[in-house]
């Protein structure tokens, strides 16, 4: 019924196992950030080694060209940082001034409103005493017994031109070091992707190859696309930035463009510290507030843009993670992995949830962590109206009509949602609270949404409705008959134009046919039902020529020799008419097809199936 039964249970070895990856994760942290790098600039490069391969190029010569147009991007562009970063170390005392006094009226803002209100407390405050520093002034004379302390002074000893040579190889050799390694284990992986793939798939055996291959696929195409494109934009981003800021007259615009882009592949965080660093530098170098103030603007409006309307076209409609997952797999990785880890966060994350879509251990982590909802459509009604949450089926209803009609929303949403709690409710395990919200919500739905004139409202009407007799099916023919009249609608209408539902005295069946008759009313067709247990005959019904079509609810197994006898009952009445069953859902318990195809002239599938039969002329 709903995903969260997928869970595998928390078992003792469960709970082994995920301490034993954390600390295979904390403990080879050496050994695997440099992994994990290469595996993701594979997976960000692979679109381009395959653009150059279509050229003809073969495989080898065209994963050699693409790492060195990367090796010299990533080269140019630490150069043009390391080059800007000297140059506002060198402008720094040139905004020493500007830098002092923002900061005093900054000051002036923070503290002296509390200072203020500090010493007017202590004015009207009755026995504060007035603290008294006593200056420790040389010369004091000391008392009798006193000895003089000695201060005591630490120096270092300097640093020889070896040593400090020494220690700065060491922190320059030590990344560059890394980034080498990282540099050949990405060519590796990319010349090796077939065989690792053969070796993967061999892994997992014959049985699951079509599963791993998808798997696969969907790592090396639409993740490494999504890679790929993320780089781009933020490459974009970050020379729009620098063009702006140097349109601004802001000094060093190359460095901050740069930093822009770079800090984007951190999520969320990443913007906020790109645009403070900006701020605080303009704030610095200009004597007023008005163009840090600008760039701000500047800067996050062009964020939003980029996040609300390219990001989503370019990506497409999301990165797969949903805005919570991202902020707790930043959380995880960079607790773990620090800066490295809050740099992959998103990227290792997103590779999880693709592979749970296929690996049953990791579906978890694809439930919680995915954008996509964890539950269709249908099980959020069901969960929603055993809480009695009208308000947000409606909303929900409202939206799914926009687009389709009622009959593909009850098709679609409502009946599938109702059947995922037949087995509950048939075992007890639905509580009468709930029960009663079930059938709230429905009367609710159904009275919100389709008006008696059969056209759909535009305006939702919020008010209670009152469920006669723990019968929401009696309710809602009960609610139409007095919008409608005792008869449900006038008799000097064309012949052959009404359509009935009738159906035997049960819940199921009223529910089925007054939800079918608000589809059909919404096609502005005039659909009537009928009650089996009514003691008299009705004139719509006793005039033959009237009715044209009607639909009997479909029977369960149980209540298949009671049906036959109603629906014989209704054909010697009605002998001009067309009987139609509609079998909606398969419950396990209906009645066989080829017993009730002996009683009426056809048997559909859906109420779109029964609304087409009747109105195929109706505008879609």
């Amino acid at each position: 019924m709903s995903n969260l039964s997928s869970f595998p249970r928390l078992s003792a070895a469960t709970v082994v196992a995920g301490t034993c990856i954390l600390a295979l994760l904390h403990f080879g942290r050496d050994f695997l950030e440099p992994l994990s790098l290469a595996l993701i600039l594979s997976l960000v490069i692979a679109p381009l080694v395959r653009m150059i391969s279509k050229t003809g190029m073969g495989h080898l010569p065209a994963t050699l060209v693409s790492v060195l147009l990367a090796t010299i991007g990533v080269i140019g562009i630490s150069a043009i940082l390391a080059s800007q970063m000297v140059f506002v170390t060198a402008d720094l005392p040139q905004y020493r001034v500007a830098i002092q006094s923002k900061l005093e009226k900054v000051r002036e803002l923070t503290e002296r409103p509390f200072a203020r209100f500090e010493a007017e407390l202590r004015a009207v405050t009755p026995g504060v005493p007035k603290t008294e520093r006593v200056p420790n002034r040389p010369g004091l004379k000391l008392a009798v017994g006193q000895v003089q302390p000695i201060p005591v002074e630490i120096h270092t000893p300097p640093l020889t031109a070896s040593k400090t040579f020494s220690r700065l190889l060491s922190q320059v050799l030590g990344p560059i070091g890394e980034a080498g390694l990282v540099l050949v284990l990405m060519i590796f992986i990319l010349l090796e992707h077939e065989s690792l793939r053969d070796r993967v798939v061999r892994l997992t055996g014959n049985a699951d190859v079509g599963r791993t291959m998808k798997a696969l696929a969907d790592a090396t195409a639409g993740v490494s696309r999504f890679f790929f494109s993320q780089f781009v934009v933020n490459v974009i981003f970050g020379c729009v930035v620098g063009v702006l800021l140097w349109a601004a007259g802001v000094p060093h615009a190359i460095l901050f463009g740069a930093l822009s882009g770079l800090l984007r592949f951190v999520p969320y965080l990443g913007a906020l510290v790109a645009g403070a660093a900006i701020a605080l530098f303009v704030a610095a170098t200009d004597t007023g507030w008005t163009l840090a103030i600008s760039c701000v603007t500047i800067f996050i409006a062009l964020e939003l843009l980029v996040a609300n309307v390219v990001e989503p076209k370019v990506y497409g409609h999301s990165s797969g993670l949903s805005a919570l997952g991202v902020m707790v797999s930043a959380l995880f990785w960079g607790a773990l992995w620090g800066p490295v880890g809050l740099l992959l966060s998103t990227p290792l994350t997103l590779c999880l949830v693709v592979a749970g879509r296929h690996v049953r251990a990791l579906e978890p982590i694809t439930i919680l962590f995915s954008d996509a909802p964890s539950v269709d459509a249908a099980q959020r009604f069901y969960h929603r109206i055993l809480l009695g949450d009208s308000d947000a089926i409606i909303r929900d209803a409202h939206a799914y009509l926009r687009k389709f009609s009622f009959a593909s929303y009850c098709d679609n949403v409502l009946l599938p949602g109702l059947a995922l709690g037949v087995d509950e409710f048939d075992s007890g395990k639905i509580e009468q609270a709930q029960q009663q919200n079930i059938r709230f919500a429905i009367a609710a739905l159904a009275d919100t949404l389709i008006p008696a004139a059969g056209a759909l409202k535009k305006r939702p009407r919020r008010r209670r409705v009152a469920v006669i007799d723990a019968n929401v099916g009696a309710h809602l023919r009960h609610m139409r008959q007095l919008q409608l009249g005792r008869w449900q609608g006038s008799l000097d209408v064309p012949a052959r134009s009404i359509v009935l539902c009738i159906g035997l005295p049960t819940e199921r069946d009223e529910l089925l046919n007054e939800l079918f008759i608000l589809a059909l009313r919404e096609a502005d067709v005039d659909a009537r039902s009928v009650s089996v247990e009514e003691p008299q005959i009705r004139p719509d019904t006793a005039r033959t020529d009237l009715v044209a079509t009607v639909f009997v609810a479909y029977p369960l197994e149980e209540m298949l020799e009671q049906w036959l006898a109603v629906v014989g009952q209704w054909r010697i009445r009605l002998p001009d008419s067309l009987f139609v069953s509609i079998r909606l859902l398969s419950e396990g318990k209906d009645a066989k097809q080829s017993v009730v195809e002996k009683s009426v002239d056809m048997v559909l599938r859906t109420f779109e199936e029964g609304l087409e039969f009747v109105a195929p002329d109706r505008p879609a």
